[in-house]
């Protein structure tokens, strides 16, 4: 009896990477360790410094000295940089809820049972998957002043005789730019949401079928609380998507006409880099950070609707 006890309990002299190994909370931290390096690298060690920059006068070329809070006083008083604090709340707010609706409704259609519904799955995923530059290069022949070919459609069906000034007019500028951006970011609303629709027990339909539910009697009651969870995430990551669009806006207009399309993330670009106010730039940065924190809370709050789901209190 002894002997098996012997043989059972592991040496005094074993290595540290056995015990390692035995220990289900250590394992686990040991295969965490690489991506919290990676995020730490490239995540948390940029917004630090981007923050710090933003107290400082830094410029290309040039180390800066600490100054305060001058760069947000005198962003406090840039008409410039309130303007792209409007056509970022704007293009978020109008480009995300465009893309809820128009998403959901998608996922709605693609979760019936239609033919070659791999297919168009498929087809339906290829805006996201295109490389943004090169929708945007897209985009910008689409809204060519000249050579347009909704200009040229209009045309022929003899609605309008001039071509439209898409990007040369202030209001059509950021009519084009929303535009894009709800094609470009319907992909991932849909497909994402047609996933949390596969998820949701058929046999509750069936049994509001049964008590006389109407087909809106179903989506109200079913299909939207079932899905809450999933919005939540899906349009949490919508908003930090359209937020900090850049290569979208930078293709298609460099934030003109007007600074009419400048957004907050192309205004600090502009006056970082091709500006050389790199303190400058990097205050408008931190400045997006509280909207950014408003959304991840706003997904927060969401995500507590799975208690619901689990038969628990909301």
């Amino acid at each position: 009896m002894s002997t098996i006890a012997q043989r059972r309990s592991p040496p005094p002299t074993a290595s540290w990477m056995a015990r390692m190994m035995e220990s289900r909370n250590a394992l686990g931290l040991a295969f965490l360790l690489p991506a919290a390096v990676i995020l730490l690298l490239f995540l948390t060690y940029p917004l630090g410094l981007g923050v710090y920059l933003g107290f400082t006068d830094t410029r290309l070329g040039r180390p800066g000295i600490w100054i305060g809070a001058e760069n947000y006083e005198f962003l406090y008083e840039d008409s410039i940089f309130w303007l792209s604090v409007f056509n970022t709340v704007l293009y978020t707010t109008v480009a995300s809820l465009f893309k809820f609706v128009l998403g959901l409704w998608l996922a709605l259609l693609l979760n019936r049972h239609l033919p070659f519904k791999a297919f168009l799955r498929a087809i339906v995923l290829l805006p996201w998957v295109v490389p943004t530059v090169l929708s945007g290069i897209a985009f910008w022949w689409i809204f060519d002043a000249q050579f347009s070919v909704i200009s040229w459609a209009l045309i022929k069906l003899g609605l309008i005789d001039t071509p439209i000034n898409f990007l040369g007019d202030v209001a059509n500028a950021r009519a084009s730019v929303i535009a894009a951006n709800i094609w470009r970011g319907i992909p991932f609303v849909a497909i994402t949401l047609l996933a949390g629709l596969q998820t949701i027990p058929q046999s509750l339909y069936e049994a509001a079928v049964l008590d006389g539910a109407s087909n809106w009697q179903r989506f109200r009651w079913i299909t939207l609380p079932m899905l809450s969870p999933i919005i939540a995430v899906v349009m949490t990551f919508s908003v930090l998507f359209t937020f900090t669009d850049f290569q979208l806006i930078y293709v298609l207009t460099r934030g003109g006409p007007l600074n009419a399309t400048h957004l907050m993330a192309t205004l600090s670009f502009q006056r970082a880099i091709p500006g050389g106010q790199l303190g400058e730039g990097a205050a408008i940065a931190s400045a997006m950070i509280p909207f950014l924190l408003a959304a991840v809370m706003f997904s927060y709050f969401g995500l507590q609707r799975q208690r619901w789901q689990q038969g628990g209190r909301d």
